[in-house]
């Protein structure tokens, strides 16, 4: 009985040190999420190569292709055209005015922080140039990354059921890896607040990030949220943790619950690092 009862002390303290029965992955109610760290470990995977829409997430390749096309310093102006885009489709904007000249750098912001619609509309209008263009450059910069399950029909993700765009949790991850290798992406996407003073050619804006987990968890580096009602609520998140980057996704998820869900999947990621 002795002998027994010490191997059996044995075997929990074996079970206990071992990564093999490190804390169990949290919970995630998302349609599908996927999250892996640097080093190419998976820490998450749920229907990660399910094709669906992704709604704004969309917009990281508009600003993928745009620093690739653009210079920074460059000036675009802000048409009648762009701003009836976002008003009329119900869209998230940037408070554009028609006759404003913004910087590229500007309008990055616009696009990615409140995730607007008009800055999405005008950046493709001018570097595709036209929209249609910058579809097509937008697609083909997707296969040239190896994103096959990646397909774009807009700039800004709204809904185009007749066109069928969509995308997966390893794409989406895999192009957040790759924008994030960019250190303005970098930059632009960790922000929580853009300003931009008033100016002879443009009026004051205030950019607020539409991602809480900024100032929700630590050493956060963005990335992007979306939401349509065929997508559902998504997130688009990176951090480093246990000194490695972490990526992750969260497609067709709740609103609130997207963000506590991420920095749940970012400690847990964090745990398995520094056990393994």
């Amino acid at each position: 009985m002795r002998i027994a009862a010490c191997i059996g002390s044995a075997l929990l303290v074996l079970i206990a040190g071992s990564p093999a029965y490190a804390a169990d992955a949290p919970a995630v109610k998302a349609k599908a999420a996927y999250v892996v760290d640097s080093a190419g470990t998976i820490h998450f995977d749920k229907r990660e190569t399910a094709r669906l829409p992704v709604a704004s997430l969309v917009k990281v390749m508009t600003a993928y292709v745009v620093l690739r096309e653009a210079r920074l310093g460059d000036t675009v102006t802000v048409t009648a055209a762009d701003v009836r885009h976002a008003k009329s489709n119900g869209a998230t904007t940037a408070a554009l005015g028609k006759g404003e000249r913004l910087t590229v750098r500007d309008l990055l912001h616009g696009l990615m922080l409140p995730s607007g619609a008009d800055a999405a509309n005008a950046l493709a209008r001018r570097y595709g140039p036209g929209k249609a263009a910058f579809v097509r450059k937008m697609n083909a910069t997707a296969r040239s990354l190896g994103l096959d399950d990646t397909r774009y029909t807009n700039a800004d993700g709204l809904p185009e059921p007749a066109l069928g765009g969509y995308s997966t949790a390893v794409d989406q991850v895999e192009l957040a890896r790759r924008a994030l290798a960019n250190p303005v992406f970098r930059t632009i996407v960790g922000r929580e607040v853009h300003r931009v003073p008033k100016s002879a050619v443009h009026r004051a804006h205030t950019w607020r990030n539409t991602n809480k987990l900024l100032s929700q968890a630590d050493d956060v580096a963005g990335v992007k949220t979306g939401y349509t009602r065929a997508a559902g609520f998504c997130l688009l998140f990176a951090g480093e943790r246990g000194g490695r980057q972490v990526i992750g996704v969260l497609l067709n998820d709740q609103n609130e619950r997207r963000f506590s869900t991420a920095e749940r999947l970012l400690d847990y990621a964090g745990s398995q690092i520094t056990i393994g």
